[in-house]
């Protein structure tokens, strides 16, 4: 039987930090293995806050060099770029046509942004709707998220079913793919891990800037155990050692964040020495043959979709 088939990606917005890692690339790397799986750098998503072009041409190049270091083989799964494959912008506004407004209004990541002061321009309102078109194109079996993303693939289902009842069967609906634990990753201030918080712990910073941004985690002082430390160094080491680390520290917050700082960066050196030596000339490679790869299913499924919708004569 053939292997089904995964779809992730992530913004190049800015350094990767730490809830990345845990939120989507290495789940991604436990299991691609076992699917046919794409990993998209999604820069146009990006352009619905990002507005320094060099800035983000240097963010694509590092989140390819990302996906390697942390132990994705291009071999095994397709890297590809958003804006390399036409396809994800022009089924989107197919699919845009299919919903209305006040649907995506309902959309729980809209909502939030703008009500942490990020523009409220039209392509952050209709963002689902290309999501579903870089979910559907490829006919993705799985999807994995976080948990604050569930109602992206519940949008992806919706948009499906809207394009199956109007123009006949043609997508498939994917099922979202949310590993207990890491769904949601919490960042210094006990909220989401977030660029836009400004809240993260960088996943390749140097062991200076790792331990400024763990010293700065949030801690409660009416609670022995500060429980936003305890939440992220259980991403590092097993409960049942922190159970007896955290009794024996009771109350010195200093030494449990002196503690986090170094399972981080034990953890984290390793993915950073490799993270260094990737060149640009490597990446370039990596997401040519990618977007060969990605465009030869996506350019099949929109001669379907056209013919469907009447454009193709």
């Amino acid at each position: 039987m053939s292997k089904k088939r995964l779809l992730t990606g992530l913004q190049p917005s800015g350094d990767l930090h730490i809830g990345n890692y845990f939120g989507v690339l290495k789940p991604f790397v436990d299991q691609y293995e076992q699917y046919e799986s794409f990993l998209m750098v999604a820069d146009y998503h990006a352009l619905t806050s990002k507005k320094d072009s060099e800035n983000l041409r240097q963010n694509i190049f590092n989140i390819v060099r990302s996906y390697i270091a942390v132990g994705v083989d291009p071999k095994k799964a397709v890297i590809f770029k958003q804006s390399d494959v036409p396809e994800h912008t022009e089924l989107a506004w197919i699919f845009n046509c299919l919903v209305s407004v006040p649907f995506l209004m309902q959309a729980h990541s809209y909502k939030d942004k703008v009500a942490k002061g990020l523009e409220a321009n039209a392509g952050l309102f209709t963002y689902p709707m290309l999501m579903a078109a870089d979910i559907l194109l490829y006919d993705t079996d799985v999807v994995p998220v976080g948990e604050d993303q569930r109602q992206h693939i519940e949008y992806t289902r919706e948009a499906a079913a809207k394009f199956n009842h109007a123009f006949g069967e043609s997508f498939k609906e994917p099922k979202e793919l949310i590993l207990k634990g890491v769904g949601v990753v919490p960042g210094t201030d006990g909220q989401k891990m977030s660029k836009s918080y400004g809240n993260t712990i960088p996943l390749f910073g140097t062991k200076d800037e790792i331990a400024k941004t763990v010293m700065s985690v949030v801690t409660d002082s009416s609670n022995e155990r500060p429980e936003n430390v305890y939440a992220i160094h259980k991403l590092f080491r097993p409960e049942a050692e922190l159970a007896m680390l955290y009794e024996e520290k009771k109350g010195k917050y200093k030494d449990l964040k002196e503690e986090l700082i170094e399972d981080v960066e034990k953890y984290v050196a390793p993915m950073r020495k490799r993270y260094e030596k990737i060149t640009e000339s490597e990446v370039k490679k990596v997401l040519k043959e990618g977007a060969k790869r990605a465009q030869k299913l996506a350019s099949a499924k929109m001669k379907e979709v056209r013919q469907k919708v009447g454009v193709a004569l």
